[in-house]
């Protein structure tokens, strides 16, 4: 079998690149191009965007469905996903269904008809399903209307199924291909109805992935396969301590080396070697004499941070988010009280593809090609680091080798590849960031502390909770303009008391949730799951604690406490029933439970473990439930929720970043381990969508991954771990 490892660009690419884009969204090319209203586009603007390039369906001559997914595909399945949404209301025939990327330029060019290009927080589908949908409907709406008025006939007596539109008195038919140039001229209908679900035939059904072949024949390109003709390579180091800066570098030492062609400072912490093939600018940064300034931080470790943060345990300076009755005062006037305090470290996204971008720079235009989770903050992140308008920018997007919040909201590659191409005019240049330094410079997850304390009655029952966080917060430091009077909305995932994105799920008579912000110089990012992962091991670890004191069965306690949540309980029992919670384990097996709502959906899990008395935890079995209000590929889904245990696992078991000297210690994957296969459970997932709302399904079941298998290891050793990971911790009896 032939294995294409890079992809090959002509020189003319951006130009034809473009040229192709518009010829395939106009009616010169003989087919359909659909506009129509999308809810945050104002009248105005949308009145100005004409429907042939408000374009989100194309059909071509030979019945060939384009279909344009603004979001990004990163391995969950994002894009296939929608292309379902959008074939359903077309009616389209399924095999002859395709898809491509638009383009951030040419979004902010038509008035931002693609709306929203993010791609994280597990809103690829449950934040664009409606106006997608409308589009293929739309689209469906436009053909009938042409094959109607080409017969002559009423719309009413026509119908649309298979790419087909059939005259059902008299039993013609016409191609949707042979349709698309008249319809194309229609005007797109403003009053669009969509499908109920249980309609539907290609949406909620078991299809394929549209990438899976080119994954498994090597035919996906990724950012680290780009190439170009006359194309240099730039390989960079950045300061390792933050808030460290470049002082000085010895140009003269590398560059007479063989196919070194720039030495080049990027910023004020980083330089760069720029040769034609990467192997000869890293090997040639690797010998460049470098003097770092390390900056206020070099004495910064793991240990300092720590004490900062167990000093704000008790502080007075605190943000609440969840408050309820008077907890303090229900607790001190307990008959007994629970305390317990958690810690939850650093950890860095990790994506198997390393960060990369290939810029090409001129005074007039500056092109980018790379990986990213939105293609807008890319082209923002552009546009300042070359110094020219967004209108003179571009972003062709490519397939992510792994994104995990890491190439979302942050875009510091891409702002280095432009500082480099810009020092280079006229040459395309790919950045390419070894494995030490994507270690090095991630956007890591939070560290936080937790202590929560707990009032009980004289009958046991919980008189009063109360929650202090302890940490760093991700808005105050990416997007301080959703900070809201000195709080982050984000600390609070999983513990608010109602809304869209986070319930806590339990009914406390009194509860006070606060945060101490405290945060240090390592760059926090919007990490996989976010807050909720440490937020629901906090809670569920707590909640068995409760329980263990009390007596009480660990199922039994969250069923009385979710009496007024039915949607949370609803998971929960659809866990306890898949597991038989009623009846015995294996011998030697153990089982925790963990519960949770994040990112518009409501979730639950039981871990089966055993610990042998040497203490090698062995993880038998994971029952996921899920109820993401609607399911469009019961497939994926699946395949996300057993993905997500392994992202959830990995973190329990090895994923902590600690800090020295003011960077961090692991810089590849020997001292920063992932799950293997052989340690990898076996996952059953249940799904229980209940209709009525759209949740996501890639990040809500890591947040149960680590406190259902914590649980299950102190049912079976009696040891209670409040600090992850398990690597740092003995298991023998």
């Amino acid at each position: 079998m032939n294995k294409p490892l890079m992809l090959t660009i002509s020189d003319d690419l951006p130009d034809s690149g473009r040229r192709r884009f518009l010829k395939g969204s106009t009616l010169a090319a003989g087919g359909l191009v659909v506009g129509f209203h999308i809810p945050f586009v104002s009248s105005a603007m949308a009145q100005a965007v004409t429907p042939e390039i408000n374009a989100w369906v194309v059909i071509k001559p030979d019945d060939t469905i384009v279909i344009r997914i603004a979001r990004s595909e990163m391995g969950q399945g994002t894009l296939t996903g929608l292309a379902q949404l959008v074939a359903e209301e077309l009616e389209a025939n399924w095999a002859r269904v395709t898809t491509e990327y638009p383009t951030p330029g040419q979004s902010l060019a038509r008035n931002r008809v693609w709306g929203d290009f993010s791609t994280g927080g597990s809103r690829g589908i449950r934040q664009s399903h409606d106006y997608v949908r409308k589009g293929g409907a739309a689209a469906r709406m436009m053909l009938v209307q042409a094959a109607a008025n080409q017969w002559k006939v009423p719309v009413s007596e026509c119908r649309a199924a298979n790419s087909i539109v059939t005259h059902v008195p008299s039993g013609r038919t016409i191609r949707y291909g042979k349709l698309a140039a008249s319809a194309a001229k229609l005007t797109a209908p403003t009053d669009i109805a969509l499908k109920d679900p249980k309609q539907w035939k290609i949406a909620g059904k078991r299809l394929a992935r549209l990438d899976t072949v080119s994954k498994t024949n090597g035919a996906q390109i990724y950012g680290a396969d780009l190439k170009m003709p006359g194309m240099l390579n730039a390989a960079i180091k950045d300061c390792p301590v933050f808030g460290g800066k470049l002082k000085s570098f010895d140009a003269a030492a590398i560059e007479k080396r063989p196919g070194v062609k720039k030495v080049v400072r990027v910023g004020d912490s980083a330089v760069a070697v720029v040769a034609d093939t990467w192997w000869r600018a890293k090997t040639a940064l690797d010998a460049l004499p470098i003097e770092w300034d390390y900056g206020p931080n070099v004495n910064t470790s793991s240990a300092s941070i720590a004490e900062w943060l167990k000093a704000g345990l008790d502080a007075n300076d605190a943000v609440v988010g969840n408050q309820a009755g008077d907890a303090r005062k229900a607790i001190a006037g307990a008959t007994r009280k629970i305390e317990a305090v958690y810690s939850y470290p650093f950890q860095n996204h990790a994506t198997m593809e390393p960060m990369n971008a290939t810029a090409k720079w001129t005074p007039e235009r500056c092109e980018v090609w790379t990986p990213t989770q939105n293609g807008e903050a890319a082209l923002a992140a552009t546009s300042e680091a070359a110094g020219l308008p967004q209108a003179k920018c571009e972003v062709y997007k490519i397939n992510l080798g792994g994104g995990f919040g890491r190439r979302g909201a942050v875009h510091d590659w891409v702002r280095q590849t432009v500082a480099i191409a810009k020092q280079m005019p006229g040459t395309p240049v790919k950045l390419l960031w070894t494995r030490e330094e994507d270690m090095l410079h991630g956007r890591f997850h939070p560290v936080t502390q937790c202590k929560l304390t707990a009032g009980l009655d004289d009958k046991g029952e919980i008189t009063g909770l109360t929650m202090r966080l302890s940490g760093q917060s991700i808005v105050a430091a990416v997007l301080p303009q959703l900070m809201q009077n000195g709080k982050d909305p984000v600390v609070f995932q999983g513990l608010n008391p109602s809304g869209p994105e986070a319930s806590i799920g339990y009914s406390f008579p009194n509860v006070l949730i606060d945060h101490a912000m405290r945060n240090p110089a390592v760059p926090p990012g919007f990490w996989r799951g976010v807050n909720l992962n440490q937020n629901a091991i906090y809670l569920e670890s707590f909640i068995d604690e409760i329980a263990n004191v009390t007596k009480q069965d660990p199922l039994a306690l969250r069923r009385k406490l979710m009496a007024n949540h039915p949607k949370h309980l609803a998971v929960l029992n659809a866990v306890a029933e898949r597991v038989g919670w009623d009846k015995p384990p294996p011998k030697g097996v153990f089982r925790g439970l963990a519960q949770t709502m994040g990112f518009g959906s409501y979730v639950a899990a039981c871990a089966e473990v055993s610990v042998s008395s040497d203490g090698v935890l062995k993880i038998h079995r994971i029952v996921a439930s899920t109820d993401p209000g609607h399911v469009v590929n019961p497939q994926q889904v699946e395949a996300q929720v057993e993905g997500s245990f392994v992202y959830g696992l990995s973190a329990a078991l090895y994923g902590e970043c600690t800090l020295k000297g003011g960077r961090m210690e692991q810089e590849n994957f020997d001292t920063y381990r992932v799950m293997r296969m052989d340690e990898m459970p076996v996952v059953e997932t249940v799904l229980v969508p209940s209709g009525g709302f759209w949740g996501g399904v890639g990040e809500p079941t890591i947040a149960v991954a680590a406190p259902a298998v914590l649980n299950a290891i102190f049912a079976a050793t009696g040891k209670r771990i409040r600090d992850l990971p398990l690597k740092n911790h003995s298991l023998k009896a």
